[in-house]
C-alpha cells in the first residue's frame, strides 16, 4: 500500500485563507507536528497537484493552533474558532463541487491542538465524514479510528530533533521507569499520590532535581511512563521512542499513532488508570528476554516518528500521508 500511494497519490491543498490562520502553523513547541505538516504540503514536493479534478483527497490547510492565538479571548468559549471553520468550509463548498460531492468524506485537516476536535463539531460533515488527523485521538469524545488518525505529539523545543534520539544499551539502563510532569489531569494526580518518591525504582517526579536532565533520565530508564494529562495525547510516547525507552500508555479512550499498520504491542505496554498501584508488579513481570525484543522494536519504529527537516521515506510526515491514503481506500465518491 505503501509503494502504490508513493506512485499514484495526489493531494489538492485550498488556497483559499490567507496566513497565519490558513496556510502556517508552528514548527517548535509541542504542536510542531501541525506546522510541521501544514508547511510540507505548502511546499508541494510531495504528492501535492495544483489540479483539484486529478486529486484523491483535499487538504483544509486552517491551523488551530493559530485560530486560538488569534481569535481566542481568555475566559470565552471557542465560539469564534468553530465560526471561521464553518465558514471556510461554506467558501470551500460554494466555490467547488468537490466538497458537495462526498459530502467532506475525501477532504482531511490536521490538528495537535486539544480543541481540535470540538472545533471541527461545528461543521457535521467535517466531523462525522472527514478524515480528521488529531493528536486528541480520544474515542470518549468521537475520535472514529476508521476515518480519523492518530497524530503523534511531539515537542520539538528548538525547532529539530537533535540530541533527542538514541540512548545507551538495556544493559545500561539502571532505572526502571520514570516520568516528570506537571500535576495535568486526574490521571497524573493519581500517578503522584502513588510514586511521586515512593520508590527508587520507579521514579516520578513533578520537577526534576536540580542537577537532573530530562532527556538523560529517558535514555536511562528501561520504560517510561506515559500518562493522559486533561487529554489523552502525550508527547511522552514520542520522547520514549526516541529515547529507546520502552513507552507505558496510562490512558482511557486513547487511540496510538498509526497502530492501523504498527503492531503497538510489540514495542509498548498498556496500563489501565486502575492498575496505577500495580505498575511496578506489571513491568517487574516482563521477562528480560520479552523487554529485549519490546526496546528493540522500539527502536526499529523510531523512524516512522521522524520529524526531519526533509521527510524521508517511511517517516512522519509520509506515515502520516499513509494513513490518508489508507482511509482514502474506504470512501465511496459519487460521479
Amino acid at each position: 500500500s505503501y509503494l502504490e500511494m508513493e506512485n499514484n497519490f495526489k493531494l489538492y491543498v485550498y488556497e483559499e485563507g490567507e496566513p497565519p490562520i490558513f496556510h502556517n502553523g508552528p514548527c517548535r513547541s509541542i504542536y510542531s507536528t501541525e506546522g510541521r505538516f501544514i508547511y510540507e504540503m505548502e511546499k508541494g514536493n510531495m504528492y501535492r497537484t495544483k489540479d483539484p479534478e486529478e486529486a484523491l483527497v483535499y487538504f483544509l490547510p486552517f491551523s488551530v493552533v493559530v485560530m486560538v492565538r488569534y481569535l481566542y479571548v481568555s475566559g470565552a468559549h471557542m465560539h469564534a474558532i468553530g465560526r471561521t471553520v464553518a465558514d471556510y468550509i461554506h467558501v470551500i463548498s460554494s466555490r467547488y463541487s468537490f466538497w458537495n460531492t462526498s459530502f467532506g468524506a475525501d477532504h482531511f485537516m490536521l490538528s495537535c491542538h486539544d480543541w481540535g476536535p470540538h472545533t471541527t463539531s461545528y461543521v457535521s460533515h467535517l466531523f462525522n465524514n472527514s478524515i480528521r488527523i488529531l493528536c486528541n485521538a480520544n474515542t470518549s469524545e468521537g475520535f472514529n479510528p476508521q476515518k480519523d488518525v492518530s497524530l503523534a505529539e511531539i515537542n520539538l523545543k528548538t525547532g529539530d530533533i537533535t540530541g533527542l534520539t538514541g540512548g545507551p544499551s538495556p544493559s545500561r539502563r539502571s532505572t526502571l521507569a520514570f516520568f516528570a510532569g506537571g500535576l495535568h489531569g486526574a490521571i497524573r494526580n493519581e500517578l503522584m499520590q502513588q510514586w511521586k518518591g515512593k520508590d527508587q525504582d520507579v521514579l516520578v517526579y513533578e520537577k526534576l532535581p536540580p542537577g537532573k536532565s530530562y532527556e538523560s533520565m529517558l535514555k536511562n530508564s528501561k520504560f517510561c511512563l506515559c500518562p493522559s494529562g486533561y487529554e489523552v495525547a502525550s508527547p511522552r510516547v514520542v520522547e520514549s521512542i526516541y529515547a529507546e525507552c520502552v513507552p507505558v500508555l496510562i490512558s482511557d479512550g486513547y487511540v496510538p499513532p498509526f497502530s492501523d499498520v504498527l503492531n503497538w504491542n510489540a514495542f509498548f505496554v498498556k496500563v489501565d488508570v486502575k492498575d496505577i498501584p500495580n505498575i511496578k508488579k506489571i513491568l517487574m513481570s516482563i521477562s528480560q528476554s520479552q523487554y529485549l525484543r519490546m526496546h528493540r522494536r522500539a527502536k526499529q519504529v523510531q523512524r516512522h516518528f521522524m520529524n526531519n527537516g526533509s521527510p524521508k521515506r517511511f517517516d512522519l510526515f509520509h506515515m502520516i500521508v499513509h494513513s490518508i491514503w489508507l482511509r482514502r481506500l474506504n470512501i465511496r465518491v459519487q460521479d
